[in-house]
């Protein structure tokens, strides 16, 4: 998003704010950013929680297709994607391949309870990540890069809504490795065959 889009978001925010409906002088309530976030993984933690929670021992090296991520790979990260937005808030920038390589955390999670632990304490980190933080520093920039390269710069906001889409499509990946593999798929958005709950 460009610097006059970022301007023009905080000026339509702002006038929102203070507009008044026509009578009775109620004033429109308007939704932080951060408080959108909150609740937004709020709502996708217990989701996450419940597929991690079928996740079944022995399959970390499975894969449908030789192209594909392996099974206990992308549990890890369908576990630990919440501590991004921790990484996307409080540093400017993240190199996916660093001098001396990464220096992020790549511990083997095993087993169903070692997910849904590494789930909840990432789940925990990022709310209160968000709590302490302002809808004026989202609007600044973070950047990805690779070597070196800077291959997306972008107000922190729209960094994190595409975190999260992200981390909607990885979920949905693990189910489908779930059936697969004769565990239990969970309701996520309504219900599943094995799952008959609307939540």
């Amino acid at each position: 998003m460009s610097s006059q889009s970022s301007t023009g978001l905080k000026r339509n925010a702002e006038a929102a704010k203070n507009a008044s409906l026509p009578r009775g002088g109620l004033r429109l309530q308007v939704m932080t950013l951060t408080d959108h976030f909150l609740a937004q993984l709020e709502a996708e933690a217990p989701k996450t929680r419940r597929a991690l929670q079928n996740a079944p021992a022995g399959k970390d090296d499975w894969k449908p297709h030789d192209k594909s991520m392996p099974f206990g790979r992308l549990a890890s990260l369908v576990a630990r994607m919440p501590s991004w937005v921790t990484l996307i808030v409080n540093q400017d920038a993240l190199d996916l391949n660093p001098p001396g390589g990464s220096n992020l955390p790549q511990t083997p999670l095993r087993t169903a309870a070692e997910l849904v632990k590494a789930h909840d304490d990432a789940v925990a980190e990022a709310i209160a990540t968000l709590r302490s933080t302002s809808d004026a520093h989202l609007m600044k920039h973070w950047k990805l890069r690779v070597s070196g390269n800077t291959v997306s710069d972008q107000p922190r906001h729209l960094v994190l809504r595409d975190t999260f889409m992200h981390w909607s499509h990885h979920r949905g990946q693990f189910t489908v490795y779930l059936r697969m593999n004769g565990a239990t798929v969970p309701a996520i958005y309504g219900p599943s065959a094995d799952d008959q709950r609307f939540e």
